[in-house]
Order: C-alpha cells, then structure tokens, then sequence
C-alpha cells in the first residue's frame, strides 16, 4: 500500500480525499495533510474519521515528510512547490503537482531534475483543465514545432492581479501575450496549465499565451496548438469549474500503479 500526504487543503484536496474515501484509489492510504491554515487540515482529517481511516494534520512540512509517504499531492501554490519539492523529493517522496509553473523556472527545473534522479523519485506534473500531452509531447519529438496556448476567463477571475480594471467588466480583451514564462510571472496563480503544456512540447519561453478576458464568462476555457511539418493538433477544454484539476490528480495516481496505463 503506497502512502499518500496533500499539501494544501482546498477543495482540491477534498476531490482526492473523495477519492480515497470511495475506493477510486486502492492502491493508497491517506496518513497525513498539511495546510498553513490548521482547521483546513483538520476537516479532511476529520471527514476521514467519519469513515474509519486514520490521517494526520500536520503542522509543518517537516512533520508531513516525518509520516515517510510514498507520494505527495501538492494542491497549494507555486511557492509552495518551490518549498516542498527538494526536500520531498530527497525523503524518498514522489511528488504531484498542480503548481507546474514554479518550474517555469528553468534552474529550479534543473534542480528539480537532478535531485529527483538521484533519489529515485519522481514528479508527475497533472494535466489540471487542459489535456493532450501525449500528443504535445509526440509532436514536439518529432521536431520543427511551434506551439501557442489560449485562456479566456471572466474579469473577476482577474481581480487581483495586475491586468485587472472595472472597464473589463463591460469590455472583451486581450490582457497579456508573451510566453509561458512571462506568463506565469504576471500570474502566479492563474496559468499553471499554460506551463504544462509548455513543458510537454516545446518549453515555457517558447509556448506563446494569450490571455482573453470576456464580461460575464464563467469558468475557463484552455485552448492548446501545436504545429510541425506533418502534425497539427488543438486541444480545447472548457471548465465551468476547477473540479477538472483534483480529479487530474485522481487520475494520475490510478495511472502511476495502473498496470494499463491512459
């Protein structure tokens, strides 16, 4: 049985806790989570309990890591992963992650790399509300290729970050181009998916992102391109919600002890 811990304790977290809880993970126990804001920690733990499974709340990451877990969902932020992935990493910690774009950061990738390599771990970038990365990936070996990633969300989902104005509540616009990388820097939060993409085919300085705002849109629509001499690919996927994000994560614990992998 693999030993499983979550860092970040949203609702995320609630959709693997689902998970565990249904039997959709058999292959797992959940033995402990890990939030800044303690009572977060201690309702998973306690929706557990309701269920006869034993987890505990951790108070620190060096606690999480103390309980040995094979694997850690990291359902936080990317500062969090910034924090969390070398020294879990080094315990022996598997590593999933929603926060692709701290390894926007090409050093921080390079690092992320080695120390997983000599650890025998790994990480398992999730897919989150886009998908094709087989495809991404296939197309950007075959070489030649150019790639572009297209958000569109409603202007609440940009309050907060720099781009916001009150005319975007009346007004379509397109509020960023530039690359994944620049992209995930104005919007550390926002783009994690655009990073992924980018890290499946052709990197995040040359994955080109457009971010669109539209009045009154719900949800958020990822669109990603791909083009090479012989191959030209489109993956759209339209989320009314981000539940799409924690069951990507389900998915990729089933796929990591699957004997037919999807």
């Amino acid at each position: 049985m693999n030993r499983l811990v979550i860092v970040g304790c949203g609702r995320l977290a609630d959709i693997v806790t689902e998970a565990v809880v249904r039997g959709i993970l058999p292959d797992y126990v959940l033995v402990g989570v890990y939030s800044r804001t303690a009572a977060k920690a201690e309702r998973i733990v306690n929706k557990l309990a309701q269920h006869g499974l034993v987890c505990a709340a951790c108070r620190s990451l060096e606690e999480l890591l103390a309980l040995k877990p094979d694997y850690l969902v990291e359902a936080a932020s990317p500062a969090a992963m910034r924090e969390l992935a070398l020294p879990a990493l080094k315990n022996g910690t598997s590593v999933v992650t929603l926060s692709i774009g701290a390894l926007a950061d090409a050093a921080f990738y390079e690092q992320v790399k080695e120390t997983a390599r000599a650890n025998g771990t790994r990480v398992y970038p999730v897919s989150g509300a886009t998908g094709g990365f087989d495809v991404l990936r296939t197309a950007a070996l075959m070489g030649n290729a150019t790639a572009r990633f297209f958000n569109e969300k409603g202007p609440n989902a940009l309050k907060g970050t720099p781009v916001y104005t009150e005319e975007l509540q009346n007004e379509r616009r397109v509020v960023f181009t530039g690359n994944a990388t620049e992209a995930i820097g104005l919007f550390p939060t926002k783009v994690n998916v655009s990073v992924a993409a980018s890290l499946a085919s052709v990197g995040p300085d040359a994955m080109q992102v457009t971010i669109q705002s539209t009045p009154g849109f719900v949800g958020d629509t990822q669109k990603v391109e791909i083009r090479n001499d012989q191959v030209h690919a489109v993956v759209e996927v339209y989320s009314a919600t981000p539940e799409i994000a924690g069951w990507s994560v389900v998915n990729t614990l089933i796929n990591i002890t699957s004997p037919v992998v999807f």
